[in-house]
């Protein structure tokens, strides 16, 4: 009993001390340790990697992916191969010139090599996909009525060697016409800086996916009878998750590195060809704005859809449904045909 007297005789006392040292005022009321927040707090996220539009693969930085593309032509005549460069462009179109033979409208952008050709005129399709890239052209004059468009600055950033040889040359181990090259790097930099062209552009994007997507049906080859003398074939490699070219059974490769040219995209799409108006030359146009069905192969995979371009951007592609079709990282190869064409896969 003397024990629980003494405890609660201590419990009292305790309460007593701060009444009786502050005059018998009510308790100070207590305030909180933390500051009263008006919004709650955002944690800061990282900055997105800046990738290449046109690959998909990291960039060192987002200014090095606002620099200009250049768009180059480049020849695929017999007497042109093996070209030089085209396996450092981040996508390739191949397209039909006249009397069977294609050529090439090369887009550089995240790479810039020093030297890339054999360089040829310039065709009517060109318009349209420097239009939708945003790029400077690098070609060797063109029929009149192109160069008289191309002319147009304001509409066009041209940098035709005729007007503007300093970056470009002939090699002496081909014959001519097959011999000019060009260094991309230098004429981007002379066409901002001779020309007063816009040293940045806004380019639009591919779409990609970073991981495996399942298609409609495995694709291991697929043959492009361009024309009578150019068949076009590309293998898939799973090893590699590449697609490798050949032409009219040879394999295609690089001059400079002796390597088969490979695409990670390759894309087929259909397009209206038809004689450009007021030429006699067998010049054609091949309409590269608007729509059209489009077949995407990516990582051994066939998907089947549509295209669609308007004229500042380059082309979409979606499936049957509506959805985008996304590429793999890498490079894209784009073999147009004209609409009453057919393909073959195995």
């Amino acid at each position: 009993m003397l024990v629980k007297t003494r405890s609660l005789f201590a419990a009292i006392c305790l309460l007593a001390i701060p009444v009786a040292l502050s005059g018998c005022k009510a308790p100070t009321k207590l305030e909180a340790i933390w500051p009263t927040a008006s919004a709650e707090r955002i944690v800061a996220q990282p900055p997105a990697t800046p990738r290449w539009p046109l690959t998909g693969l990291e960039a060192p930085s987002v200014a090095d992916t606002q620099m200009r593309v250049v768009s180059v032509k480049i020849e695929n005549s017999p007497a042109a191969r093996p070209q030089t460069g085209l396996d450092r462009a981040d996508v390739v179109y191949e397209v039909i010139a006249e009397g069977g033979i294609t050529r090439f409208h090369a887009l550089f952008h995240s790479q810039m090599p020093s030297v890339v050709g054999p360089v040829r005129s310039a065709r009517p399709p060109d318009l349209y996909l420097i239009s939708q890239y945003h790029s400077m052209i690098a070609h060797v004059g063109g029929p009149l009525s192109v160069r008289t468009l191309l002319r147009d600055k304001t509409k066009y950033n041209d940098m035709d060697e005729f007007f503007n040889p300093a970056s470009y040359w002939r090699s002496s181990k081909r014959a001519a016409p097959h011999n000019m090259y060009l260094n991309v790097g230098k004429l981007r930099a002379l066409g901002i800086k001779n020309r007063g062209y816009d040293a940045t552009a806004t380019i639009t994007g591919f779409a990609f996916n970073r991981s495996a997507v399942p298609g409609t049906t495995t694709v291991t080859l697929l043959t492009v009878p361009v024309s009578a003398s150019n068949k076009v074939t590309w293998t898939y490699h799973s090893d590699t998750n590449l697609y490798a070219r050949a032409i009219n059974g040879k394999v295609h490769k690089d001059a400079v590195s002796g390597k088969q040219l490979t695409a990670r995209n390759v894309i087929v799409i259909w397009a209206r060809i038809t004689p450009y108006p007021g030429d006699r030359h067998g010049v054609v146009d091949i309409k590269l704005k608007g729509s059209g069905r489009a077949t995407v192969l990516r990582g051994g995979q066939k998907f089947d859809g549509t295209w669609n371009a308007g004229t500042d951007s380059p082309p979409t592609f979606r499936d049957k449904d509506g959805n985008v079709i996304k590429l793999d990282p890498g490079n894209t190869w784009i073999q147009v045909i004209g609409t009453d064409q057919t393909v073959r896969y195995k």
